[in-house]
């Protein structure tokens, strides 16, 4: 698929798939794709688990009733598993980032070249269609995450609390508190970057090998190859959305503990 209707190399194939939609440039440049997406992606979350709430029948359960609490009850169990504080915001805070992280990653499966397509038909010249395949949007999670690690220890140890866990630990020493400081900072840090990154990651090498299969195989023997990557990709897609539901949890558990 060319953008101008001319048809591309392969290099020049695989280049398009791989350019967003921007607006803005540098530092500023917003990938309109990616956000479009993610927030369409959302709301459908949203609708579709607002309606199954509605609806629900103590009776004979529908299909779609019987899959959501299955979803919630697996979200609740890994919860209580993992966070043995009390807030009512882990359980929810788990079970969206799970169900969003997943419908991001989900899009990985549709063909590469239906979505472009269509919108290149519309005049819109690129569109990358897996939100987590973009960096942009995953380190965005991982620090809205990070964010709510800094509220949460700050509420619940205080300031004093929360910088004597930053300057006595591990080494718990006056004279050491200039290497605690940078050592915690370090794991600090190193949170939120591992959890978006360990996510864009994997979702960019599974997007990029569907590219390579479209974009260097013949149309007819694509699917040799397309098929048991799409299966394998199934359990890519899931356990990508498990990890940064679980390490979301976990640390937060860990700011509301006392070391």
């Amino acid at each position: 698929m060319a953008a101008t209707g001319d048809v591309l190399t392969s290099q020049g194939y695989i280049s398009h798939h791989l350019q967003h939609l921007q607006i803005g440039s540098g530092f500023w440049a917003l990938n309109i794709d990616s956000l479009l997406v993610s927030v369409v992606l959302g709301a459908l979350f949203l609708w579709g688990f607002r309606k199954v709430a509605a609806t629900a029948t103590t009776g004979v359960p529908g299909k779609w009733q019987c899959a959501i609490e299955l979803l919630v009850e697996f979200v609740d169990k890994s919860v209580k598993d993992v966070f043995h504080g009390k807030s009512r915001l882990i359980a929810p805070l788990a079970l969206t980032i799970f169900v969003w992280v997943f419908l991001m990653n989900l899009m990985d499966l549709i063909p590469v070249d239906y979505l472009p397509y269509g919108a290149q038909l519309l005049g819109v010249p690129y569109l990358r269609v897996v939100p987590s395949a973009d960096v942009n949007i995953t380190m965005s999670m991982a620090f809205g995450v990070f964010f709510l690690i800094i509220f949460y220890s700050i509420k619940m140890k205080g300031v004093s609390g929360f910088v004597k866990e930053l300057t006595m630990q591990p080494l718990n020493h006056w004279s050491m508190i200039p290497v605690n400081l940078v050592l915690e900072t370090v794991s600090l840090i190193a949170k939120p970057i591992s959890l978006g990154l360990r996510l864009f990651g994997n979702m960019y090498a599974g997007e990029m090998i569907f590219i390579l299969i479209a974009g260097l195989l013949p149309w007819w023997s694509q699917w040799v190859l397309n098929v048991p990557w799409a299966i394998f990709h199934i359990l890519v897609i899931t356990l990508q959305a498990f990890i940064f539901m679980i390490l979301t949890v976990v640390y937060m558990s860990m700011a509301y503990e006392e070391h």
